[in-house]
This record gives structure tokens, C-alpha cells and sequence, in this order.
């Protein structure tokens, strides 16, 4: 079996955990390797779900923070083994997030009595669809493993905190017509051309800037798909433009779904799947300790990731890693070594 050794360098633990493939749904390995390294530790309770792994203290803090990162990856694309190149280390993963991982890892064997009750949580299938993903079912099985006061999830942030979430829905709007012959155009009506109408919409919107617990978010309504026609001599009776709305966590989503139904108001209008945002809970104790004492600079989340799952168990919770967002699921991934030092160092003080 693979095994860690939590005392090594934190970019050299980084290394070790990239180079134990863990693709979406192969992560076994490497939850063993992470179970066994942390069952090691006395100070700590550990619970094993599937090939996910909660370690928790139990001190009796007056809080407890959680700190959560996915163990897998997106499929490989020749790149592992990992290599280092200056202060860079490339592979798949190191962005995406082990070097997240390694930080917790450290932080479990360094911080025996932190000032705060810590859980730390290690889940599988975050890359792949919803159903599968470790920290759903936590949360739907075992909510009580999931309580906290605060919770950073360590996504890939470039050393910047970046707070809660946004709430994402994507809708159908529909354009109505009535099927003719090309050559008799007049006798019907064309769907494609009253799907104008729709984007004349969309090209009008201006996108709201709401400020929450103190951070400006950024919404926007985009069409992403559109689909009609029925053949090449006929007039189309139906046009489909699906809009994806990207909504600030002040709304809900049934508040998100009812402000898009409003703005294509004399549509059809067919809600096709949506999760809700996050707020970043910037004002709970922890968290404004947590902005304090690490200094990094604060910024809004502009997409969604697994923090709202916490705030659905109403757990406030921020992104925070050393791996950057804009390398993850890429051939060339790679992380900055110093980040994942500095964010080791941040988050003991945070917690010493």
C-alpha cells in the first residue's frame, strides 16, 4: 500500500499525492494512504465513508472549523509522474487540488491542540456528476461529521480567499410558430425568427453587481445553446434557447428561477437544472479571524463549487488553496511551490 509520510515538506508531500493516480472513482488508493497517515495521529478521531476520509479533534473549543478538499482527478493526459521545474511542480492534480491536500495533511499532523476544534475532510468523485460526489453523501448521510462554525474548502484560488459562491440555473426559453412551406413562408410562422426576440433580451440585460457580507459579485444571463429547425424547405414552429442565469448567493433559487421567468415574460419558460450559491458568512468569528490572520486579500467567488453545500447544512464557508483555477483539468497543470508554503504557513497561524 502506498503510504504518506506527513513530515515531509509540504511540496514534497505534494509530489507523493500526485504521483497516486486518482481519477474520479479510482480514488482507493490514495484514501487509503491518506486514512492510514491520519489514523496514525492519536490526537485525532478518523471515519472512513466509501473512499472518503473525515479526521476530526474533539477538544472541546469554543468553535470548530472544517477545512475540505476532493482527493480526485480529471482523467490523466500524459502527465504524471510529477516533475518539478524551478518553483513550479507539474502534474496532474497539483493545481486541483493536492496541493490543497498536502496543506490539510500537514495541518492534521502539526496541530494537536489547535485554538479551534478542526475536522478535516477528504472526499472522492468531486469531478465527475453530482450524484457521485463523497461530500454530498456525507452531507445527506452524515451531517453531524460535516457541523462547523466555519468551513474553507481548498480549491484552487491563487493564495487568495475567494467567499461563498454563486447559484447557477439553466432554463429553456421557448419561441413558438407554425410550420409552412418555404415557398408559402406567409402562410406559417417562423419559431427562429421569433427566438430574436429572446436575444434581443440577453443582448439588453445589464448584469446586476450585488454586494454580499461585503463582496461584489458579478451576475450574468447568457444564452449557451439553440436549437430549431425541422428541414431545409420548411418553416420551423419551435426555437429553443437555453440560458444559463449565474446569480449572486442573495437570492435562492426559487427567487433566481422566478426573476428569469419574469424577464422572458411572454415565453415558455422550462427550468432545466440548478444548485444555489453560497454566502461567505465574512461576519462569523472564524471567519473574520481566518481574513485576519492569514491576510490574504478577499474576493467573491464567481461560479460554484462545494462550499454550497455547507451553507445549504448552514456551515458559512470560503474557497482557499494554493493551486491556480485557471490551470485546473489542463496537460500543462502545475503549481507554484511557494503557494503551497505560504498557505501551510497562513493557515497554522489561523489554527496554532
Amino acid at each position: 500500500m502506498t503510504s504518506l509520510d506527513l513530515q515531509m515538506d509540504v511540496t514534497d508531500l505534494t509530489a507523493a499525492i500526485v504521483d497516486v493516480e486518482s481519477v474520479s472513482g479510482n480514488e482507493k488508493a490514495l484514501a487509503d494512504a491518506v486514512e492510514a497517515a491520519l489514523r496514525a495521529l492519536p490526537h485525532l478521531e478518523v471515519v472512513r465513508d466509501g473512499d472518503s476520509v473525515i479526521a476530526r479533534t474533539d477538544l472541546g473549543r469554543d468553535e470548530r472549523v472544517l477545512l475540505a478538499g476532493h482527493l480526485d482527478t480529471v482523467p490523466l493526459n500524459g502527465n504524471l509522474p510529477s516533475r518539478r521545474e524551478g518553483d513550479r511542480l507539474y502534474g496532474c492534480g497539483t493545481s486541483d487540488m493536492k496541493a490543497g491536500v498536502a496543506v490539510q495533511l500537514k495541518l492534521a499532523a502539526a496541530l494537536s491542540e489547535p485554538s479551534r476544534d478542526v475536522t478535516y475532510v477528504f472526499y472522492e468523485c468531486e469531478e465527475v456528476e453530482a450524484a457521485r460526489n463523497g461530500l454530498k453523501r456525507i452531507a445527506e448521510n452524515r451531517p453531524e461529521l460535516l457541523a462547523a462554525d466555519f468551513a474553507v474548502l481548498m480549491e484552487p484560488t491563487g493564495g487568495l480567499i475567494e467567499g461563498g459562491c454563486q447559484g447557477t440555473l439553466r432554463v429553456e426559453v421557448t419561441a413558438r410558430g407554425e410550420r409552412a412551406h418555404s415557398a408559402r413562408a406567409w402562410m406559417g410562422s417562423n419559431a427562429i425568427h421569433s427566438a430574436g426576440a429572446v436575444l434581443d433580451r440577453l443582448r439588453a440585460y445589464e448584469p446586476a453587481k450585488p454586494v454580499v457580507d461585503g463582496l461584489e459579485f458579478h451576475e450574468g444571463l447568457n444564452a449557451v445553446f439553440i436549437s430549431g429547425g425541422v428541414a431545409g424547405n420548411v418553416i420551423p414552429d419551435e426555437c429553443v434557447v437555453t440560458v444559463n442565469y449565474r446569480f449572486a448567493p442573495d437570492k435562492s433559487v426559487d427567487e433566481a428561477e422566478e426573476y428569469v421567468r419574469s424577464y422572458f415574460d411572454g415565453f415558455e419558460v422550462k427550468l432545466v437544472d440548478s444548485a444555489p450559491g453560497a454566502r461567505p458568512g465574512l461576519d462569523r468569528p472564524a471567519a473574520r479571524a481566518f481574513v485576519a490572520e492569514t491576510g490574504a486579500d478577499v474576493r467573491a467567488k464567481l461560479g460554484w463549487t462545494d462550499v454550497a453545500r455547507f451553507d445549504a447544512l448552514g456551515v458559512p464557508a470560503v474557497n482557499y488553496g494554493p493551486g491556480q483555477p485557471t490551470l485546473a483539468h489542463t496537460k500543462d497543470e502545475f503549481v507554484d511551490l511557494p503557494l503551497i508554503t505560504d498557505a501551510e504557513n497562513r493557515l497554522l497561524a489561523w489554527l496554532r
